[in-house]
């Protein structure tokens, strides 16, 4: 056991402390596999330790975006405004299949029922499309941070929410102009967001969102950005 203090997390962020993720190099390849305590210090972090993980954007019939507020009890990012759904496929064979990105794509059903209670029949497997990957680095604080490759995954769908507040301190749905504004009370100091929320919204979603009903065209499997 790590003698690093996370005397902030309850019980159930605790335990998912010992979830497998999956580490990767630079390149998106499977390289081994690692705690989720050891792959968010960034001791590790700064010797290259890179794991692989997912963001969701969720998009309503009305072409709001579903956004979250992290709970307090988070490992890191506590209490930030974030994507509709973040975390991570596990280091196992069904969330590890590479075709179609299948593998991400059981990870986020996972976890949309996990953090925000929607139930995995309502999200058909064809209703997720990977969008793009991204790599990107960031502190929480002085010992815990994000080092990941992120698939980016879009959902249009209306779906039932009751998000777990160990997860989730609360949520709405943002037109673009309420999304701009939140991103500019956090420049301004006045909330806190998420980096990644940041970059997927000014260098994706603002380009997405008029043509959200062919956002296919969008569309980069080969490529990974760098942040």
């Amino acid at each position: 056991m790590s003698d690093v203090t996370v005397d902030w997390i309850d019980k159930h962020q605790l335990e998912r402390l010992d979830e497998m993720m999956i580490v990767v190099d630079e390149n998106d390849k499977v390289i081994g596999a690692d705690t989720k305590r050891n792959c968010h210090q960034n001791k590790n972090i700064e010797k290259g330790l890179l794991h692989r993980a997912f963001s969701v954007a969720l998009f309503n019939s009305e072409k709001k975006v579903l956004i979250q507020r992290r709970a307090d009890t988070k490992l890191t990012f506590p209490g930030y405004y974030t994507d509709s759904c973040c975390s991570h496929p596990l280091s196992n064979p069904e969330e590890m299949e590479e075709k179609d990105a299948l593998g991400v794509k059981k990870a986020a059903l996972r976890r949309l029922q996990a953090e925000l209670g929607i139930p995995q029949d309502q999200v058909p497997m064809s209703d997720i499309v990977f969008m793009k990957r991204y790599h990107y680095k960031a502190k929480s604080d002085a010992v815990w941070g994000e080092h990941e490759v992120c698939y980016l995954l879009l959902i249009k769908k209306d779906v039932k929410i009751c998000p777990d507040p160990s997860e989730v301190s609360s949520f709405s749905y943002l037109t673009r102009e309420e999304l701009e504004e939140l991103l500019e009370r956090g420049a301004r100091g006045e909330v806190q967001v998420t980096p990644w929320l940041r970059f997927v919204v000014e260098q994706f979603l603002y380009a997405w969102w008029p043509y959200l009903d062919e956002a296919t065209r969008f569309i980069e499997l080969d490529k990974i950005y760098r942040v």
